[in-house]
């Protein structure tokens, strides 16, 4: 196999999910219309809620839900063969995620802009919408946790992107002051920014950051922790068209760059595939990893993500000017994720084959474990073969990819959970809870705490939580489908919610079937920290779908009363 025809079959799907299935979904099913009054308009206050250009908001949110999980998730799943992570990537995003976000997005700005789990207590009951709150937190604390171990890993490793990961700061910083208080124009002001970022890369070479191999007793991990922590509470408090917004959106500029040189050269070497097509089960300590249901807790935000209906709910929802913007926003920036997704797959089923020339499928096993790193390194060999870009300077791009992106998600988590404990603080008039400075700090120190006890020997554990992430990510995506399937049907849309209704019950099979999975594992292994996460996950869902369910039952009597 050919890695040329792979990326032919991924670009051929996401264009008909772009511009047939998406169409159709937003035209005849969700009813987008741009005389509907936005929260952003009726709610405006210039913080949270402000109507933005789509193509910056498109920005914004598609590198928010990014992050580095669509590399992570894609990079760990070739273990089983290319052919599921390449087909699941594919048809995940165009009938699951792309109609996920879409929808997402439709409910929460139909709703005052409402984060999902308050669109589920409106809907289908104030208690279940407590219990889908508590699930969206955990998801959070997963991610926000991750990420920040996932961040200073890289940081670590790969010190050349230091200067220009932190110099996108400031570039943000300098566009969004550009364009909401000196009114240039977009156009100039994104090539000014993207010039900058990409300036900062060779500086970055040049000069790479190393911190203190020990400082107060710390380890280098440990310090960038702190230091990322700090970072993203700050970021989190800042107005969103100061640094979220323009930080996500130049991010996604310099994405798409890194992909159409990636892109670019595959079609220049056609890489052959080295992988093997299909592993049914990977041994491990302890035991083996089954190809169904691990598969999709493990791609995860490649494919579909529950993460990715807490952003579109809690921030990008309260930033769309028309909402016919919705399915530019939403499904365009899933086809974003999946093409990330699509084209981690390639850097690592066929870029590690230029680096392995005598590769064989014996052999494959050993190589999938660099997860991440295997997509900076078969990326960089890809880019070296087709543009003659320099393996070094090849990897330390598709580094700061890594990083960059999941600093974004990490400044969108953290906000995101500050509005979820506000929300806690209002529900339960715990006036504490509603101060920004309170709720930012308990999310923040909860995140942190998580990060720490899971860095371990090197700090290198972020793995551990990474399967109950998926898993939790996943039950969160069905969900927030179901919370839609509710909302279509009590619109008498019975026929039109079989859109989410189906792919809802694919995903919180297996979802719920991995959780089980992942619940004996935590308790075999003696984590009772996970293995109480888990439990509560279970717990949770088991109770929402079945009061969602039952709400649907009660609206189809009145429908044929």
């Amino acid at each position: 196999m050919n890695a040329l025809v792979l990326l032919l079959i991924g670009i051929i799907a996401f264009c008909f999910g772009w511009f047939v299935y998406s169409r159709f979904v937003a035209q005849k099913i969700l009813k987008l219309s741009s005389s509907f009054q936005t929260p952003a308009h009726t709610m405006r206050d210039d913080i949270d809620y402000i109507p933005t250009n789509k193509f910056v908001l498109w920005g914004h949110h598609f590198t928010a839900v990014a992050g580095a999980a669509p590399i992570v998730g894609p990079a760990i799943a070739v273990q089983w063969g290319w052919m599921p992570a390449f087909f699941w990537v594919v048809l995940g995003t165009v009938f699951f995620a792309g109609i996920h976000d879409m929808s997402a997005l439709w409910a929460s700005v139909r709703h005052r802009g409402q984060s999902i789990g308050g669109v589920c207590r409106m809907i289908v009951g104030s208690k279940v919408g407590q219990l889908f709150m508590i699930v969206i937190f955990l998801v959070l604390l997963m991610v926000n946790s991750a990420f920040g171990v996932i961040i200073a890993n890289e940081s670590v490793s790969y010190p050349s992107t230091i200067i220009p990961a932190w110099g996108a700061v400031f570039v943000a910083v300098f566009m969004g002051i550009a364009i909401y208080r000196f009114k240039l124009n977009l156009g100039i002001v994104t090539l000014i920014g993207v010039v900058a970022l990409y300036a900062l890369i060779p500086l970055g070479s040049i000069i790479p950051i190393n911190l203190p191999s020990e400082f107060l007793g710390l380890n280098a991990y440990q310090q960038w922790i702190i230091i990322l922590f700090i970072y993203a509470g700050v970021a989190s408090i800042m107005p969103v068209w100061l640094l979220l917004q323009p930080r996500d959106y130049i991010n996604g500029i310099q994405l798409f760059i890194g992909l159409a040189l990636l892109y670019g050269s595959i079609f220049l070497v056609a890489p052959a595939v080295v992988a093997p097509e299909v592993i049914p089960a990977v041994s491990e300590e302890g035991g083996w990893k089954i190809l169904i249901p691990v598969l999709f807790i493990t791609v995860a935000c490649g494919a579909i993500s529950g993460f990715h209906g807490i952003v579109a709910s809690g921030t990008t929802s309260k930033q769309i000017d028309n909402e016919k913007d919705v399915r530019f926003v939403g499904y365009l920036g899933a086809l974003g994720e999946g093409s990330l997704a699509l084209a981690t797959i390639i850097a690592c089923i066929a870029g590690l084959g230029l680096i392995n020339a005598d590769l064989s499928p014996e052999t494959w096993a050993s190589l999938y474990k660099g997860g991440a790193s295997n997509f900076s390194t078969g990326g960089a060999a890809i880019l070296h073969s087709g543009l003659g870009i320099p393996q070094n300077i090849g990897q330390t791009l598709l580094s700061l990819m890594i990083i960059l992106f999941a600093a974004t998600t990490m400044d969108a988590g953290i906000r995101l959970q500050r509005y979820i404990v506000q929300e806690w603080g209002e529900l339960y008039q715990i006036h504490p809870l509603k101060n920004k400075w309170i709720s930012t700090l308990i999310a923040v120190g909860l995140c942190f705490a998580l990060s720490w006890s899971g860095l371990g020997e090197g700090g290198k554990n972020e793995v551990v939580i990474w399967p109950l992430f998926g898993a939790t990510n996943q039950i969160l995506a069905s969900l927030t489908l179901l919370t839609i399937a509710v909302i279509l049907i009590q619109n008498n849309r019975i026929k039109g919610s079989l859109v989410v209704l189906i792919p809802m019950t694919f995903i919180l099979t297996m979802s719920f079937w991995g959780a089980l999975i992942k619940l004996g594992d935590y308790f075999k292994a003696e984590n009772y920290l996970l293995f109480g996460i888990s439990f509560v996950v279970i717990i949770v869902t088991i109770a929402v779908v079945l009061s969602a369910l039952s709400c649907i039952s009660k609206i189809l009597r009145q429908h044929r009363a």
